[in-house]
C-alpha cells in the first residue's frame, strides 16, 4: 500500500501548467507545489519542519490553482512517486514527490490570515502554547 497524509502550510503559490492539448486529449492542468510539514517529536524544542514536493493533476490541479497560495495550510492525502532524470551536466538526478488524490483546507481563512501575521506562537515553559489575539472565536470549545 502507498497511501500518505499530510498537513502543512504551502511554502510557495502554486506553480501551474497545461498541457498542450492532442487532437484527441483535452488540456490538463498540472499543479506543484512544496508543504512545509513540522516534525511531530523534536529533542532540542526547536520547531523543524520537511519541505515535500507535492504534484496535483486534473480538478485537484484547477484547486490548486484557484484556491491554494502561500502560507495556506491544508491536508492532503496521495501517493510517493519517485522517478529519475539526467541533468544538463549529464548527472542522473532522484526525485520523490506525493502525488496528490486529496486535498482540502487545514483551518478556517480568518485563522489563516492570523497565522500568517503572527507565524510563530510563543511556547510557555509548560510546553503549551500561547492563543494569538483574536483566534479565540474560531475555537470550538471556550
Amino acid at each position: 500500500m502507498n497511501k500518505v497524509i499530510l498537513m502543512g502550510r504551502l511554502t510557495r503559490d502554486p506553480d501551474i501548467r497545461y498541457t498542450q492539448p492532442n487532437s484527441a486529449q483535452e488540456q490538463t492542468c498540472t499543479a506543484r507545489y512544496s508543504l512545509a510539514v513540522n516534525r511531530r517529536f523534536n529533542r532540542d524544542g526547536e520547531q523543524k519542519a520537511d519541505f515535500i514536493s507535492c504534484v496535483a493533476f486534473g480538478r485537484q490541479a484547477e484547486f490548486a490553482e484557484k484556491y491554494l497560495r502561500k502560507g495556506t495550510k491544508i491536508v492532503l492525502a496521495g501517493r510517493i512517486q519517485t522517478g529519475s532524470y539526467t541533468n544538463r551536466d549529464g548527472q542522473k538526478v532522484y526525485t520523490t514527490d506525493v502525488v496528490v488524490e486529496e486535498q482540502e483546507f487545514a483551518e478556517s481563512k480568518t485563522a489563516g490570515q492570523i497565522a500568517q501575521q503572527n507565524p510563530a506562537p510563543m511556547t510557555r515553559e509548560d510546553g503549551f502554547m500561547e492563543i494569538p489575539d483574536g483566534l479565540e472565536e474560531e475555537l470550538p470549545f471556550s
